[in-house]
């Protein structure tokens, strides 16, 4: 019988103490809820005024620190594969910063201290460019190009040399608060495998293959627009990173072709490795979803086992690098011509070079539509070969932010291109400004309608 007590008294101070157990557990509970609504009270007190109404804060420089869009820290460091945002010190947000600014939220009240809904914000347009050399000055001018005519908020992926990095936040600190606020950005050193990184870096142009790493470096990235250092945009990037949404289930990047014209075309006629279509696709403008790309198993000629995009870039340099004239586009070449599903093909007005109009006008979709993005590659932007190309880059490299788009840009812009009018792109400089000139009209709108 003490026996059987005994187990009885064991089993009573066992439920009594589980008991006490589950009500600690709901105690704390109901204080975190508690402690959590009052926050975000706090929070939207913070961010509203009593009418509802979001206080805007405007970006500037705090400490170390800047602020984005959203009133958030962002790091003056740089942010690397090999420096990530999980190492940086408390209240720096380094690369974690993009994924919270892209769904940071507003909130509205109807009285003070009651949070009614919290709506959230759209994802920032991701644009990367790689920057070494003399190429500081050329890379501002084509971020300059994407803050004055786009509409969503940009966020910036400068991959550049270190003692660059200086002088870009500079002069990206220098533009007016009402330009800072439509942009956020991130620098980072030029990073390649450290087993070929001399390879890499010395293949084609200094730094341009870097573009080829940044699905693995920017991991946390879904979808980005890469550009070259000399690429300007004459309309919204929001129109180019719409195509994102035309991507079907097996799409993963989209590119321009090289050429419109197989007669002069590069790849068809000298090429001594494959490449994609009849006449191949020009990297200069490159739309990328990477999440696509980190997952996928590519196709190849060099073994029947498909590889992923980390594993098949090194074998194919090793393979093509003596039959490579064009450094990494050489190899993007190789890869869409082994995976042709994965390639979203846009049209040529995206990627308007001096090869377009040299021979003839031979673009016909910016015949019809004019030029969206200009590419001045062959260093038109600095030397005389092309008064047309280099016209418009120093327009809007000289436009003082703020000033009249009409009368400090778009008439400038038009009287420098009537002195281009003794070369073939020059006769076809109304497809220059066409689309620069509803990009402006659109703008002027945005503050008629909002009055």
């Amino acid at each position: 019988m003490p026996r059987y007590f005994r187990i009885l008294l064991f089993c009573t101070v066992l439920a009594f103490f589980s008991v006490l157990y589950v009500f600690s557990q709901l105690a704390s509970s109901l204080e975190t809820e508690g402690g959590l609504s009052e926050r975000r009270a706090q929070r939207s007190n913070s961010r509203s005024d009593i009418s509802g109404q979001e206080v805007k804060k405007v970006p500037g420089n705090e400490g170390p620190y800047e602020k984005d869009w959203n009133g958030r820290c962002k790091s003056s460091v740089s942010v690397s594969y090999w420096n990530p945002y999980w190492r940086d010190s408390p209240g720096v947000c380094g690369m974690s910063c993009l994924m919270e600014s892209a769904f940071s939220s507003r909130y509205t009240v109807d009285k003070p201290g009651s949070v009614v809904q919290e709506v959230t914000r759209v994802e920032p347009m991701h644009l990367a460019v790689v920057a070494c050399g003399f190429r500081l000055e050329e890379t501002l001018t084509m971020l300059k190009s994407a803050v004055l005519f786009s509409s969503k908020p940009l966020q910036f992926h400068i991959f550049a040399e270190d003692e660059l990095h200086s002088g870009f936040k500079e002069a990206l600190d220098s533009w007016p608060a009402a330009f800072q606020a439509k942009f956020n950005h991130s620098m980072y050193p030029i990073t390649f495998p450290s087993e070929n990184a001399k390879e890499w870096k010395k293949l084609f142009k200094p730094c341009a293959s870097q573009r080829l790493f940044l699905p693995l470096l920017l991991k946390d990235v879904d979808s980005l627009l890469y550009v070259d250092t000399d690429i300007l945009f004459l309309q919204p990037v929001d129109e180019i990173w719409n195509f994102l949404s035309e991507f079907n289930s097996s799409q993963l990047a989209g590119m321009a072709p090289e050429h419109e014209e197989p007669r002069i075309g590069w790849y068809n006629r000298f090429a001594r490795h494959p490449y994609y279509g009849k006449t191949g696709i020009n990297s200069g403008v490159m739309l990328m979803n990477m999440t696509r790309i980190r997952a996928k198993h590519f196709k190849n000629d060099m073994t029947p086992v498909p590889l992923l995009w980390g594993e098949i870039l090194m074998p194919l340099l090793q393979k093509y690098k003596l039959n490579i004239t064009w450094g990494d586009q050489d190899l993007l070449n190789i890869i869409f011509h082994h995976n042709p599903e994965g390639l979203f093909v846009f049209p040529c007005q995206w990627n308007y070079r001096p090869d377009h109009c040299i021979y003839g006008s031979n673009c016909a979709a910016a015949e019809q539509h004019g030029v969206f993005v200009l590419h001045g590659n062959r260093g038109v932007y600095h030397n005389d070969k092309q008064p047309a190309f280099r016209a418009i880059y120093e327009a809007i490299q000289q436009y003082p932010f703020g000033g009249d788009l009409d009368g400090t840009l778009l008439q400038p812009l038009e009287e420098m291109l009537q002195d281009a009018s003794h070369t073939y792109c020059g006769r076809v400089s109304h497809l220059f400004t066409k689309r620069l000139r509803q990009s402006i009209s659109h703008l002027q709108a945005g503050p008629r309608r909002r009055a």
